[in-house]
């Protein structure tokens, strides 16, 4: 018989059984303000259902078994044929199917459909992350297919379906299919005009075959992919190309073959467990159509690119916002030294810190959203610049939130069983996948160089709020002598993009958020009072107010 020591005593509930998104005030609001006032009550609860569904138990625990048990790869099946498959856990389909119904593969055919995707992404990430892979590579692929409009009449229906079907078979059988990418090959990295593979055509009608290989291969258990290779024609030597042309790759192929795929193994990543990346190879039988014009392949998926960096940010903001509602809430319930820890002063401190950096996030994530829901020649050019921001910041700002929020739970956010480990080793990702830190840093200089148009539109967003806080206008006026100065701009490029980026999440801010949250941002991150961890803001702040403003309601 066991034998009682002790009571358990001082440990707080599990966070479950609350709406992941009527708990986010920074989300809520932000939504609000960006969806037209005639479809608020609608998404309004078209969101609440996924957010109590991503707080929900059965979704926490469907994120901790998919990535407690990895995908797996087979090659061959029981009689030696070549399948080339991967195996997922049925927790993972369970995730990935709740997420395509609830229309996360799809912000083309509705209004305010970015934002409203976007907000949905968002929530429903914080159940587990790696499934938000193939949701954003569906997504993207959309407008990157606009180049051919044959392919994208036959795709385009099947990769914003509300229905999801696993397995392989020829997409013109199925109700739904996802999209994957593969541009990274071993010897290039992210400079993709390393590229090796090849494409031969067979027809004039667009149809290639390809040999060569991928390093990285997104998703790799999706209908097709996007690709890119090179071609001998003529166009893919002209001066205003780049050398590579675009491929749409389907795995079945429509007469029910498989497509030569060669999945030569699976990634052992750091995180990001329960979703699979691949290294493939192409045969010289691989057939697959080109998408857009030869000799333009990185303009073509560039499209596709653009939209994944979105996705970024918004997964990022995701991670952010699980780990600061988990540090909020332990704190609550966990005392220390008499009283519970979230009302000690150095720890509503760090808390309301860690609140700032989510609700900036957030707050990002749904201004880019809006600006691809406006579509106007304004709105695009703002993206050109703030896109490569926000995804430069708030990608890296992302582990060291993870990492300080794990800290705030102590011991018990260093044991697994905490889901802070998954949190924090899914952090880096968004900071390497599409484009690095230099890479956005660098794109963001060539945008400079040949767009005007697009620091013109950047500027005239944060102007909207000068004169409303004095640090704000020290750092917009420190941002315009830093453009002025473009003496080895190139080795600063991630000193502009990190004040670019601060810049655009002080003014929205300062625009939209409390003024308490507003007043310490601006006082944290544009002025100088602050250091260079966090749980250093000036302790004159409404430090309480920014705590009990993130704070996640759990109704017991």
């Amino acid at each position: 018989m066991a034998v009682t020591t002790h009571t358990v005593t001082n440990q707080p509930p599990p966070l479950v059984g609350y709406d992941v998104f009527t708990a986010d005030a920074a989300l809520t609001e932000g939504v609000a303000r960006h969806v037209p006032a005639a479809l608020r009550d609608e998404v309004r609860e078209e969101l609440g259902e996924l957010g109590r569904a991503a707080g929900s138990a059965h979704a926490q625990r469907w994120g901790a078994q998919a990535d407690g048990n990895p995908p797996v790869l087979r090659t061959h099946d029981r009689y030696g044929h070549r399948v080339d498959e991967v195996e997922f856990h049925p927790a993972w389909h369970r995730l990935l199917g709740h997420a395509v119904s609830s229309g996360l593969t799809d912000a083309w055919s509705r209004p305010a459909g970015h934002v409203r995707r976007t907000a949905g992404f968002l929530v429903w990430t914080q159940a587990e992350s790696g499934h938000g892979c193939p949701l954003s590579m569906t997504h993207a692929a959309v407008p990157a297919l606009r180049a051919d409009p044959a392919l994208a009449a036959e795709w385009e229906p099947l990769l914003t379906s509300r229905v999801y079907e696993a397995g392989l078979r020829p997409v013109a059988e199925k109700p739904g299919a996802l999209a994957g990418m593969a541009m990274t090959e071993k010897q290039g990295g992210s400079d993709v005009r390393a590229t090796t593979t090849v494409a031969e055509p067979l027809s004039g009608d667009g149809e290639y075959v390809l040999t060569g290989h991928k390093w990285f291969c997104s998703a790799p258990m999706s209908d097709a992919f996007l690709v890119l290779a090179r071609t001998s024609g003529d166009a893919a030597r002209r001066a205003d190309g780049d050398g590579l042309s675009c491929f749409l790759l389907p795995r079945v192929l429509p007469d029910g073959s498989r497509n030569s795929f060669r999945i030569q193994r699976l990634k052992d990543k750091l995180g990001n467990r329960a979703n699979a990346s691949a290294e493939v190879e192409f045969d010289g039988t691989t057939w697959a159509r080109r998408v857009g014009e030869e000799g333009r392949g990185v303009a073509t998926i560039i499209e596709m690119v653009a939209a994944t960096r979105l996705d970024c940010v918004t997964g990022s903001a995701a991670v952010m916002r699980q780990a600061v509602a988990q540090a909020l809430h332990h704190t609550t319930y966990r005392e220390a030294f008499g009283k519970p820890l979230a009302g000690q002063p150095l720890m509503r401190n760090v808390l309301a810190d860690l609140a700032l950096e989510s609700e900036a996030a957030t707050a990002l994530a749904l201004r880019l959203a809006a600006a691809y829901d406006a579509d106007t020649d304004q709105e695009r050019h703002f993206l050109r610049l703030a896109v490569p921001a926000a995804k430069f910041w708030v990608t890296k700002r992302c582990t060291p939130v993870a990492a300080e929020a794990l800290e705030c739970l102590g011991g018990n956010g260093y044991v697994e069983e905490s889901g802070m480990p998954r949190l924090l080793r899914e952090s880096p990702l968004n900071s390497v996948w599409e484009g690095s830190g230099n890479v956005q840093a660098l794109d963001l200089l060539r945008a400079l160089r040949r767009e005007p148009a697009a620091l013109h539109a950047f500027l005239t967003e944060i102007g909207t709020a000068r004169g409303a806080d004095h640090r704000l206008d020290g750092a917009i006026k420190g941002l315009l002598t830093e453009l002025a100065d473009l003496e080895g701009i190139e080795a600063r490029a991630r000193r502009l993009a990190e004040r670019l980026a601060l810049v655009l999440q002080g003014s929205l801010l300062v625009r939209y958020a409390p003024p308490e949250v507003a007043d310490a941002f601006c006082a944290s991150r544009l002025g100088t009072d602050h250091g260079t961890s966090f749980g250093t803001l000036p302790h004159t702040l409404a430090l309480g107010a920014i705590v009990e403003r993130a704070r996640p309601v759990v109704e017991r």
